[in-house]
């Protein structure tokens, strides 16, 4: 529990360490994680340090291992996860991993080239393919068709070209028309028939046709569809027309045989390269899939080593070089507690690399401020981080985690309150918590649920505290469950008004007076069942759980308080323990701390034959600061009166005291702390003047003093210094401390009420849920109403889980969390700290993970 109620004892260590020995005992340190290392060469450029080539090594390996995943991952080749986590390469080591590196980043490069290559062969061909056979069909329909261009009256110069000799004797032709071939993207086929006509004046025959299937691009590896074109032109002017616009098109123009013993011969020549090409892309794409197959059962332990490596020459630049290069000199920060084991490991690490002088590890006085380290478990890690969320505690600062384990599940749970929510909740969470090894080796991305899988034992805690308070309420699913039996009766009983169908809007109002049952005592756990179809349900719950937040608030509050007192006694500043926790104790328990009592009083004190007459509470609570009273008056029937009567005899009195007692802890909290700081400092300025004041402990007293500069508090401000004693800064920061806790305690007692508020809201839109949705399937009549039901009951668990569960979830959350923050932190807790950053490898490695 010390570890978990303060941070660790944290000291700044020296560090000495060969430099043949320096990359071992860092390593080993890393496998620790117990050490944060500070850097001593903080004016020293990045690029000037000692180890910059190796960490340039190291980036040239991680740019090679990310190239390989890369490719491993586009072959969709599965990576192999081993859970293994080797240990650092020794620095020897790194050349046979770049050469392995260097040797698969050129072999597959090559693969790549050759592949692109081949590919850009294989695509020229099958284009090539395509032309042969589409142009075919081009000569056959036209040496079919005895005039096939008159279609166009510009086209008709082509019409001799196109007579009986057919198209093979084109170029004999006296006008000697002339063609080109090609392929084009088909979206561009319109805009590039556009142009031809635009700019050929119409003076060519286009002619064009789909390739069925995708081809695919060997730049990209994308599927693209292209097709086919053969235009007729005649002369050289618009040829070269022709060629700019293929070529602005970026259409890829062929060569096309004449006749049609060329184009066959040509084709089957074509054929049979692709053919040949086919075999060979087939063994090179072998090749490669081999290649990145035991790439890819190693990549993982590479991507580790090599974070290592340049992690290790990360923190050796912290380090100083002394005068005779041969040693590197470097400070840190580690918990004292564990000085035996990092001992261990700078031995262990000297022995692995043989150096013949033992690593010196020593501790230094420092006035600095330490780091807050606190230890965590997979459990209490993320109570720790809502902690931190608002702020890193102040060294060896109460630390609240281990409290708000408890309060932070329960608080929801008092504005979650519902069996059945609750056992959604506990039933997912429970659900993480047995898959959870599964789910961490799935390495699942996305914030979201890794959030959620983060807070799974928060979750379930919040399911399970759920489950509870709605026993308490005795709310399931905005239903109650009647256990023991109902201790009310009414004019006709429960079971009848439940059970007979009662006519729109009718109801009953249970009186105690008439319809309690005294001699069976009261339901033995939570709320009766039958408040559930009272009229006057909402009056009774509202008062209970409205006087139950008052209650867990003020209680948590001065918890809080209490806490402080541990901070103020732990760092010797017994004169906060005096001038500031005993009056605020004082102040609260004479306002809200009395109105507790009270709640019990009334509770136990006025029965249900007397509740008539029973004063009120809030008016009473407000009377009490205005010193107004009236004597307990005779009971009129509409009760009225009762309002203002007194809870005891001795009240008036009591309570003028009480106020007048919280009104004097005011001048107690803003005067005496200043006074006795003043009086310090001038006795110790007579006698030591050329020094600050200390008190008993030996911590300073001025305006930064040795305990707030080592994190033990945030709230005090002294003003001595030397020979000056600055009165008004130690009497506004005096002032402002004061007013904020007053003013606070109000307005946080207040805020708790947020429990009542959303507990009710939780309950009221799950009812309408239930009442709007369930409530109509049932008063279906025959076979229709089970298909009905089971689609309304479908959309009323999908409505449930995703607002009543999930929302409403998440606004109870939110509310926890400020309630811990803001009403329960702020009496106790300075949050000014920095976090223990360790130097540790596996923390390193879960922040970046090797698909980087």
């Amino acid at each position: 529990m010390g570890s978990l109620f303060r941070s660790q004892e944290m000291t700044l260590c020296q560090l000495f360490l060969q430099s043949e020995a320096a990359y071992a005992c860092v390593s080993e340190l890393g496998e620790l994680g117990l050490v944060q290392f500070r850097d001593l060469n903080p004016d020293v450029n990045a690029f000037q340090r000692k180890f910059v080539n190796e960490i340039r090594r190291c980036d040239e390996m991680e740019r090679i291992l990310r190239f390989l995943d890369k490719e491993v991952r586009k072959d969709g080749i599965p990576i192999l996860e081993t859970g293994e986590n080797p240990e650092a390469p020794q620095p020897r080591e790194m050349i046979d991993l770049e050469a392995t590196f260097e040797k698969l980043e050129n072999e597959m490069r090559e693969i790549n080239a050759n592949s692109e290559a081949l590919k850009r062969n294989y695509l020229e061909l099958t284009e090539l393919k395509h032309i042969l056979r589409k142009t075919q069909n081009f000569f056959d329909e036209m040496q079919h068709d005895s005039n096939p261009i008159r279609q166009d009256e510009d086209a008709n110069l082509l019409q001799p070209s196109l007579s009986a000799e057919g198209p093979s004797e084109v170029h004999a032709s006296s006008l000697k028309l002339g063609f080109v071939a090609g392929v084009i993207l088909r979206e561009r086929i319109p805009a590039f028939e556009r142009m031809l006509w635009r700019v050929c004046r119409g003076n060519v025959f286009l002619r064009h046709t789909e390739i069925e299937s995708p081809l695919e691009d060997p730049h990209t590896g994308n599927e693209v569809f292209k097709s086919v074109f053969i235009i007729f032109f005649q002369g050289d002017q618009l040829k070269n027309r022709v060629r700019k616009i293929c070529e602005a098109f970026r259409a890829t123009l062929y060569p096309c045989p004449e006749t049609p013993t060329e184009r066959r011969e040509m084709a089957f020549g074509v054929m049979t390269r692709i053919e040949d090409l086919t075999t060979v892309l087939g063994q090179t794409q072998d090749h490669r899939h081999r290649v990145l197959v035991a790439a890819a059962k190693n990549i993982n332990i590479w991507f580790l080593k090599v974070h290592k490596i340049k992690a290790i020459y990360h923190t050796l630049n912290l380090f100083n070089l002394d005068v005779t290069q041969k040693c590197l000199i470097g400070e840190c920060w580690c918990p004292v507690v564990d000085l035996d084991r990092i001992r261990l490991s700078l031995r262990r690490g000297t022995e692995l690399s043989g150096a013949a002088v033992p690593s010196i590890l020593n501790r230094m006085d420092t006035a600095e401020v330490p780091p807050t380290y606190n230890k965590t478990n997979k459990f209490t890690s993320a109570y720790q981080n809502i902690v931190d969320a608002y702020g890193v505690a102040n060294y060896r600062e109460v630390n609240p985690a281990p409290f708000t384990v408890i309060t932070f599940p329960f608080l929801f749970a008092v504005m979650f309150g519902d069996l059945g929510h609750g056992l959604v909740m506990a039933f997912l969470a429970l659900f993480l918590v047995w898959k959870e090894n599964w789910i961490m080796s799935r390495k699942i991305e996305g914030e979201i649920f890794g959030t959620i899988f983060g807070g799974r034992y928060i979750i379930f805690l919040m399911g399970l505290f759920s489950i509870y308070t709605g026993i308490i309420y005795n709310d399931v699913f905005s239903k109650s469950i009647n256990i023991f039996g109902s201790r009310w009766t009414a004019n006709r009983s429960v079971y009848d008004f439940q059970h007979h169908h009662p006519k729109e809007g009718d109801a009953f109002q249970m009186d105690p007076i008439l319809d309690y049952r005294n001699t069976s005592g009261p339901y033995p756990f939570g709320i009766d069942p039958a408040w559930m179809l009272a009229d006057n349900k909402i009056s009774f719950i509202n008062s209970f759980k409205m006087k139950m937040s008052v209650i867990l608030g003020v209680m948590q509050m001065m918890f809080g308080i209490v806490l402080s007192c541990f901070n103020h006694v732990f760092f010797g500043r017994m004169i906060n323990v005096f001038c500031e926790f005993i009056p605020q104790v004082l102040f609260l328990a004479c306002l809200f701390g009395y109105l507790v009592v009270l709640i019990f009083y009334k509770w136990v004190n006025f029965t249900a034959y007397e509740s008539g007459c029973a004063p009120s509470l809030l008016i009473g609570l407000i009377n009490m600061f205005l010193f107004k009273y009236q004597d307990n008056p005779p009971n009129n029937k509409d009760g009225t009166p009762c309002l203002l009567n007194q809870f005891y005899s001795a009240q008036k009195s009591f309570q003028s005291f009480l106020v007048l007692l919280a009104l004097f802890c005011v001048p107690w909290m803003l005067c005496i702390k200043p006074f006795i700081m003043y009086r310090r400092w001038k006795a110790a300025h007579n006698s030591v003047p050329l020094h600050n004041v200390v008190d008993e402990n030996g911590h300073a007293e001025g305006p930064v003093k040795a305990d707030h500069a080592h994190g033990g508090g945030h709230d005090d401000h002294g003003g001595g210094n030397g020979d000056h004693f600055d009165t008004g800064n130690v009497i506004i920061y005096q002032a402002i401390h004061t007013i904020e806790f007053c003013l606070g305690i109000i307005s946080n007692t207040a805020s708790y009420l947020r429990l009542w508020a959303l507990s009710l809201a939780h309950a009221q839109l799950s009812e309408v849920l239930w009442t709007m949705v369930m409530k109509f399937s049932f008063s279906i009549n025959g076979w229709g109403g089970i298909p009905l039901l089971f689609f309304l009951f479908m959309a009323w668990a999908g409505l449930t889980l995703a607002i009543l569960v999930a929302m409403e979830g998440m606004s109870a959350f939110l509310h926890a969390l400020r309630l811990h923050w803001v009403e329960f932190q702020n009496k106790f807790y300075g949050g000014q700290g920095y976090p223990f950053q360790p130097f540790s490898f596996s923390s390193m490695l879960d922040a970046k993970p090797a698909d980087d």
